[in-house]
């Protein structure tokens, strides 16, 4: 395997004019090459290049967001800093006027940002799921079959919400003090069962808000979700739509973009083209719902304008969620002596892949082996998954710290977040726990937010607090920015680290640094044509 033996931060991709076309989108054509540059709806995308800058720790655009240069080096120190920085977007709030409009009918935030509270179902309730000790929110997520390992999302979420009730509970400016309530329901990663799942809490339970986890789950759920007016923060997904703050403002995420994602994979296969003689095959395996195609047609149509396109051949395969195994598909890719491995999925295929690629010789043939961020999420490396047939394996990983890393024993947030977690009877170690204290984190500090704004904790002051956010994240790497802004940006996270795993450490060795900040263009999606619109 090849090493990076540098830091570097990707300061930009011209990426807007190819979300268009990239942002998602059902292919059937499993076996095509990139030279095919179809991207699913029939269009083609402008031509997309890369801006790379080397050197320097910090990102050289200062227009999109924050980064703190130098972190905090006690929770104490990091609990300060949070509470100036909620202070500040209360103060920019209420300086602006925004907020729910005198007449009840509008709610109104940063650059446009915009719901219409008349079109809300009837005996709708801005207050709804809140009593005065509690706040009831409701989980719909698998806790069972191929992406089980998901359960850990609400288990570190319970972990953040107990340990602000160690605190105090979340004080409103009406002067309740409440504690989080967390719901959970386990769909098993079938979209099937998560609509009705969520029909129970939003109408029998009465949640105050319902998040969902999963691209097919939420994509099933979010038109509705978004007609009864119910916050549904942090979707666990990074499908394009989750960008849409016109027609769904009440759906955000804090995932990494696939279409980012699979963008930085193409670039990088660019850069090292020399070094491979000046061609390249590359093994592609999706998941085959809506999230595979999202980063398989990203790819493509980054690919199809690249001046390398007629230089870089790819396979492509797909996985249904559902599959037992993948070995059928990764011994067709083996076949195709590729030098590039990549797969977009979640879940059990993700250590599949690993055991397979050591097995069917691709790890010894293949220059680079890629898990998504989603596969990194869920621990696919580690030793007691796959023994050591993981170390060298890349990924473009969501610039996330690594709870379960010796690498960050004296991070005064990993050594706080470990121990909120075993307080809380859950193991740090399970690997999604990464990802789950970043969407606990945001749900906390937007929960403060909101109960500060005037009329107190109502969802849509929890909204507003939400797509108003603009916080140094504990959880991110530095470098990496953490922000929306009403509608002019709907993507908290734009940024992502390049990191080779260390079989030894057991750990992710961070390579590169990617900033996006701002640039990841919004995405009203039309499940229809199964296209940004």
């Amino acid at each position: 395997m090849h090493c990076v033996h540098r830091r570097r931060v990707i300061a930009a991709f011209s990426i807007a004019a190819l979300v268009a076309t990239a942002c998602g989108g059902d292919d059937s054509d499993s076996s095509s090459t990139a030279t095919d540059p179809s991207t699913g709806d029939g269009a083609s995308s402008t031509a997309a290049t890369s801006a790379l800058t080397t050197g320097g720790e910090e990102p050289t655009d200062s227009t999109a967001g924050k980064a703190t240069a130098v972190e905090p080096t006690t929770i104490e120190a990091w609990e300060a800093l949070w509470a100036e920085e909620r202070e500040a977007i209360v103060e920019r709030i209420i300086d602006n006027g925004w907020g729910r409009s005198a007449d009840g009918t509008t709610v109104t935030g940063p650059e446009g940002f915009s719901i219409d509270l008349s079109a809300c179902i009837a005996g709708w309730n801005d207050t709804q799921g809140l009593t005065d000790t509690s706040i009831k929110i409701g989980y719909v997520l698998p806790q069972s079959g191929p992406v089980a390992a998901a359960a850990g999302l609400a288990k570190a979420e319970d972990a953040i919400f107990r340990h602000q009730a160690d605190l105090g509970g979340f004080t409103d400016s009406e002067g309740r003090t409440r504690t989080v309530e967390l719901i959970t329901r386990d769909d098993g990663y079938d979209p099937a069962r998560t609509i009705p799942l969520v029909d129970e809490l939003i109408v029998s339970t009465g949640v105050f808000a319902v998040q969902t986890s999963g691209t097919p789950q939420t994509l099933r759920t979010y038109d509705k979700i978004n007609q009864y007016c119910v916050p549904q923060p942090m979707t666990g997904s990074g499908h394009s739509g989750m960008g849409d703050p016109v027609e769904h403002p009440w759906t955000t995420n804090a995932s990494f973009s696939y279409v980012t994602e699979a963008i930085i994979w193409a670039t990088f296969i660019e850069e090292r083209l020399d070094e491979l003689g000046g061609t390249a095959k590359v093994a592609f395996l999706k998941l085959n719902n809506e999230g595979g195609a999202t980063w398989e047609n990203a790819f493509k149509a980054y690919l199809a304008d690249s001046p390398h396109r007629d230089d870089i051949e790819v396979r492509y395969e797909a996985h249904e969620p559902s599959a037992a195994t993948i070995t059928e598909q990764m011994t067709t890719l083996a076949a195709f002596n590729p030098d590039f491995f990549f797969i977009a999925s979640t879940g059990t295929p993700c250590p599949q892949a690993v055991t397979e690629a050591a097995q069917n010789g691709m790890k010894d043939s293949d220059a680079y082996l890629f898990l998504s961020s989603t596969c990194k999420a869920t621990g696919a490396v580690n030793r007691d998954q796959v023994g050591d047939a993981s170390d060298g394996w890349w990924s473009a990983g969501g610039g996330t710290k690594d709870l379960a890393s010796a690498s960050f024993d004296d991070d005064p947030w990993i050594v706080a977040a470990r121990q909120w977690i075993t307080d809380a009877g859950h193991d740090y170690k399970e690997p999604i726990m990464n990802l789950a204290v970043t969407y606990g984190w945001t749900i906390q500090q937007a929960l403060l937010i909101g109960g500060e704004l005037p009329g107190g904790l109502t969802r849509s002051n929890f909204m507003l607090a939400l797509r108003s956010l603009d916080m140094t994240n504990p959880h991110n790497l530095p470098g990496i920015k953490f922000n929306m802004n009403g509608n002019a940006d709907a993507f908290l996270l734009e940024g992502s680290d390049i990191s080779q795993w260390d079989a030894a450490q057991q750990a992710w060795i961070e390579q590169d640094i990617v900033d996006l900040s701002g640039r990841t263009p919004n995405c009203a999606w039309d499940q229809a044509t199964a296209s940004c619109r």
